[in-house]
């Protein structure tokens, strides 16, 4: 059965590229566009450039991941984990870097098509995984949200009204990251941080978590 795949992309070099790649192998995959309405049948994958969440605010992600049937596989830069990161935390199924050979974005997308109950393939999760910010000193999704906020100069109290969260909750999450990542003050972790692939840009942040 042919996988239909849909490429989401806010630049045109990009969206093209996957889209010709794919398109040398038109028994195994054919690229749709992304259908909108009622009506609408969703694709079996959608290749998602991470690029949009540094454009906007990802309400077109959180579409993509809740409300349809579309396995949805990241496209990142290797430059920029912060937003890969992010795109993770809002529930994409796997992670691809640009620069993907085209065997291996084909392995990917047909490997995320299979009937095996689950949306995603093991193979693109482990992926996702290696490449998610702080992954490798255990942080949590939120102690992350937190490190980039501080990193981006918010005081706790500000962390706690944008990310909806009590004064003393920003306080544990602190703590906690502190102590992951093997600092003691604040300038510190900043330090650390930018070390790490964390973004200073305010409109890179990661959304709040329910």
């Amino acid at each position: 059965m042919t996988a239909r795949v849909a490429v989401v992309s806010p630049l045109e070099v990009v969206s093209t590229g996957l889209a010709a790649m794919l398109g040398h192998h038109p028994s195994e995959v054919e690229v749709v566009p992304l259908a909108t309405g009622r009506d609408a049948v969703d694709p079996d994958v959608v290749l998602y450039d991470a690029a949009g969440l540094h454009q906007g605010d990802g309400a077109d992600l959180d579409f993509l991941v809740r409300e349809t049937t579309a396995a949805v596989l990241v496209v990142s830069q290797d430059l920029r984990p912060d937003l890969a990161s992010r795109a993770l935390a809002r529930g994409a199924d796997g992670l691809l870097p640009l620069g993907v050979h085209e065997a291996e974005l084909l392995d990917a997308v047909l490997g995320a098509t299979r009937a095996d109950g689950e949306r995603g393939t093991a193979a693109p999760r482990v992926d996702a995984v290696e490449h998610r910010l702080g992954h490798d000193v255990g942080l949590t999704p939120r102690e992350v949200d937190v490190l980039a906020l501080i990193t981006q100069g918010l005081s706790n109290q500000e962390i706690a009204e944008r990310s909806y969260l009590s004064i003393n909750s920003v306080k544990t999450y602190v703590r906690s990251a502190y102590r992951r990542i093997g600092v003691a003050t604040r300038s510190q972790a900043v330090v650390w941080c930018l070390q790490h692939g964390f973004s200073v840009d305010l409109d890179d942040n990661p959304g709040p978590r329910n």
